[in-house]
């Protein structure tokens, strides 16, 4: 095969010839039709009252915070600011979806930063939805991989510096990894494998559910998002034709419902949760019931010692019901509570997280760390 090289800044150009056929779509694209448009408006509570100059400057002195590294739709840190602030608590944020104008400066030898024209001493740090792929920048572009690289990186290094405290020790935490861990607590998990050709591996017998290896979003373009959902593995497909990327293919366990559990410090905070299908939570959720529940206090033990393991201060566990044992799924740190609440009419886990949050950041206080 011959190849050409142009005079354009030594560009290649692939030799012309017989198009490839077209590959078929991705297993997990098709049929989804969740679509989820995220615009990047600030609704920040104490953002908003600092940018209005309603809060005094104070002395100059470093103001001890929580730093949360997320994006602007997220509503959930976005009612955190408001029940810190009624605490007496300072909460700053970095959005990916509007940090490419930001005025900021961190400090390596200090655990200083500056944000606009405040001085603060972060006590606290939790990094929620912060994904590269909502940088505004035009994909594809040489400015773009710049971006994403050079916030990458500091991203990474923010959510992990040793001088400051994290809510919890891993932003990502790689399903195949909880897998392992959660069988290894004496978690019941199901046959599990990872393939390209799920046609041809069907780990504990014919039923079998696909998932993604990697996140259950994608966004393609900043501010668009495209769910990938469980689906069922028909029974006829052969997997003649390999998946462009490995996705994960498990036993169909029957189940009599399934558990969220919610971990908040060292509390365990669960609702049922009733569907018919993996995906009904996202492609129509008003048909799910969800109903506030006890854990029971084996299965506590056994999620609390994997949240310490993992270093987990807010994280939520999803198991299946069957035959009476808990079956793990999965645990999600970026974890979601208020739709939860909202389906179950229940508040519990907002105000445990509200109540933690303070209570942590008094005792980093209290601890000389503030200063």
């Amino acid at each position: 095969m011959s190849m050409s090289v142009s005079g354009r800044g030594n560009e290649f150009v692939p030799p012309t010839g017989t198009p490839r056929p077209a590959k078929p779509t991705p297993l997990l694209l098709q049929g989804q039709d969740y679509l989820f448009r995220s615009p990047p408006k600030a609704l920040d509570f104490q953002e908003q009252v600092h940018r209005l100059g309603m809060v005094e400057q104070g002395d100059g002195s470093p103001v001890p915070c929580v730093l949360v590294l997320a994006r602007s739709a997220d509503m959930e840190m976005n009612e955190l600011s408001i029940a810190l602030a009624e605490r007496g608590v300072r909460m700053v944020r970095v959005d990916a979806d509007r940090c490419l104008d930001l005025a900021l400066t961190v400090y390596t030898d200090t655990p200083l930063l500056e944000l606009d024209r405040w001085l603060l001493r972060p006590l606290l740090v939790w990094r929620r939805h912060f994904e590269l792929s909502a940088l505004p920048v035009e994909p594809g572009t040489l400015a773009a991989a710049y971006a994403t690289d050079q916030w990458g990186a500091v991203a990474d290094w923010l959510s992990t510096r040793r001088d400051f405290t994290h809510v919890n020790g891993v932003a990502d935490l790689d399903r195949l990894t909880q897998l392992a861990d959660a069988a290894a607590f004496g978690l019941r998990i199901p046959r599990t494998a990872v393939t390209t050709q799920p046609g041809r591996a069907r780990p504990g017998g014919a039923q079998c559910i696909v998932k993604t290896s990697g996140k259950h979003l994608l966004e393609p373009r900043p501010g668009v998002q495209h769910g990938l959902f469980p689906r069922p593995l028909e029974t006829s497909r052969t997997g003649k034709a390999p998946e462009s990327a490995p996705v994960i293919v498990q036993e169909y366990v029957p189940s009599e419902t399934e558990l969220r559990v919610f971990v908040v410090g060292e509390r365990c905070l669960a609702f049922q949760v009733d569907k018919l299908d993996p995906a009904q939570l996202w492609i129509d959720p008003e048909a799910v019931r969800v109903a506030p529940v006890d854990v029971p206090a084996a299965l506590t033990d056994k999620l609390l010692a994997l949240a310490a393991h993992w270093g987990l201060r807010v994280a939520a566990f999803d198991l299946l019901v069957s035959g009476g044992e808990h079956v793990f799924l999965e645990v999600n740190v970026n974890c979601d509570w208020r739709w939860f609440e909202h389906r179950a009419e229940d508040d519990r886990v907002s105000t445990a997280v509200h109540d933690w949050a303070a209570a942590r950041f008094r005792e980093l206080a209290g601890a000389g760390k503030g200063r």
